[in-house]
């Protein structure tokens, strides 16, 4: 069966209060690990909570990275998912893992659109 995308769920603890409360950095984070892992940035739509926390996502031509970081604990809920061969959205995990000074990531992979490879050829030619 054929896949159209992977999505990497990663629970990232351990992170420095000050830059999961950091609107501007949690966003320049987020886009760099996009272009890290080889994404084609197209927008970008980013909240800061009071008194803490930050939620965003980065569209990117192969589908979008999104956050939700609780700061007080040093957690951040990271989805990447990417469409294509050409991103490895484990590459944008790691790269914000480090760049959050992470203790620990737990992640893990889904295959999105498993579709029978009969499907697909059908589809095209709708």
């Amino acid at each position: 069966m054929k896949h159209l995308g992977r999505h990497v769920l990663a629970e990232i603890c351990g992170c420095e209060f000050n830059i999961l409360n950091d609107i501007k950095k949690v966003e320049e984070l987020m886009v760099n690990a996009a272009l890290s892992a080889g994404a084609e940035v197209r927008e970008c739509v980013f909240h800061k909570f009071s008194p803490q926390g930050v939620s965003g996502v980065v569209v990117i031509s192969e589908s979008h990275l999104a956050i939700h970081t609780w700061p007080e604990l040093g957690y951040a809920a990271v989805d990447v998912f990417t469409c294509g061969e050409k991103v490895n959205p484990w590459d944008a995990c790691n790269y914000l893992s480090d760049h959050f000074c992470a203790k620990h990531m737990i992640a893990k992979e889904l295959k999105r659109g498993m579709m029978p490879e009969s499907y697909l050829k059908e589809a095209v030619n709708i």
